[in-house]
């Protein structure tokens, strides 16, 4: 039998936010080496795709299976890279063009980027089964999902069941993003390649990920800086502490409603600016929408949070309008999970 062709397609400009691009592709790899069907499986990856690089790709390999990885801008298109290595949009229509001219060889499209779920819906038209985001998604949970798809992809389960079996593993790690991603599929067969000798009525295991030790919950040396034109520094007085122990009570609610209009009022100012373009806001909007979830938790994860600020400083340093909020969301997480009068 034929072996089933995965072409794996990254894009990650060089004026984005930096995603774990190679950590995903290696994850994937990964598990259908651990599969034992894993000799029915060839895996390509093209990094860096540009425009002529997809067609080009599509027309050597012939897979049956495109996965995208990288940034996506919901309306305005997925972002490839041009010649100088920044974003080139490319738009709905040309992909949904492009993929009807292999629909008779493609079975499944996967667009592993924030907002892809307007083309998924648009390329449905030609190819049985498509996911993509419905909302901004983080790099941990794609990561997780897109392996544990492809895991029971390889057991020769149906396109349904990889899905459910991959949004059951976020669930199951503790992620509140499995209702992200988007399934549009007209093929319910189980092992929809054929790669089963014996058709096994169990479902395989699917691997729990480790639950995360338990954190202090601190953040220390919270800082916005940058140069003069942009972010300077919100501490005034040393570093921002936020030690919190097990028998710390929660901030009140007050300092959390605060916390919460601040990141609140900056999503706002985001979508006002035009200091960003659609991708950069698409991007930052992962960093915020953690910080939502982690504070109205009894038990916010210290390193999630870190990743957080430390991924708005970077996305929105130098975008002067933006300066003051971001500034003023730090100081309120400070002080909303540390009790700071």
């Amino acid at each position: 039998m034929a072996k089933i062709k995965i072409l794996i397609l990254t894009a990650n400009p060089q004026n984005t936010n930096a995603l774990r691009l190679g950590e995903e592709v290696r994850n994937i790899e990964a598990e259908l080496e651990r599969a034992h069907n894993r000799d029915c499986f060839e895996l390509v990856s093209q990094w860096a795709v540009r425009v002529n690089d997809l067609t080009r790709a599509l027309l050597k390999y012939n897979p049956h299976i495109v996965h995208f990885s990288g940034h996506g801008g919901g309306e305005h298109g997925l972002a490839l890279e041009n010649d100088a290595g920044n974003t080139q949009l490319v738009s709905t229509k040309g992909l949904t063009q492009l993929f009807e001219l292999v629909r008779n060889k493609v079975k499944c499209v996967f667009l592993n980027a924030c907002y892809s779920k307007v083309q998924a819906e648009a390329i449905h038209q030609h190819i049985d089964c498509l996911i993509g985001m419905s909302k901004a998604i983080g790099d941990r949970a794609a990561i997780q999902f897109a392996g544990q798809f492809y895991q029971a992809l390889a057991a020769g389960k149906s396109f349904l069941f990889a899905y459910e079996a991959a949004t059951a593993g976020l669930d199951l790690s503790g992620s509140h993003e499995s209702t992200t991603p988007v399934l549009l599929t007209r093929n319910e067969d189980e092992d929809p390649f054929g790669i089963l000798q014996t058709k096994s009525e169990t479902s395989p295991e699917i691997t729990q990920p480790p639950m995360p030790a338990p954190q202090s919950q601190s953040i220390g040396n919270i800082t916005i800086s940058g140069n003069s034109n942009a972010f300077t520094n919100v501490q005034s007085g040393g570093d921002v502490n936020l030690t919190r122990s097990q028998n710390q009570e929660q901030a009140s609610n007050s300092d959390l409603e605060a916390a919460l209009a601040a990141i609140a009022n900056l999503k706002q100012n985001i979508a006002a600016t035009e200091d960003l373009n659609p991708i950069e806001k698409a991007t930052v909007e992962v960093p915020i929408s953690m910080l939502e979830t982690e504070l109205q938790k009894p038990q916010p994860d210290k390193s999630l949070i870190d990743q957080a600020i430390a991924a708005l400083q970077k996305s929105l340093n130098g975008v002067v309008t933006l300066a003051e909020p971001v500034a003023k969301v730090a100081t309120l997480v400070a002080k909303a999970w540390g009790g700071l009068p």
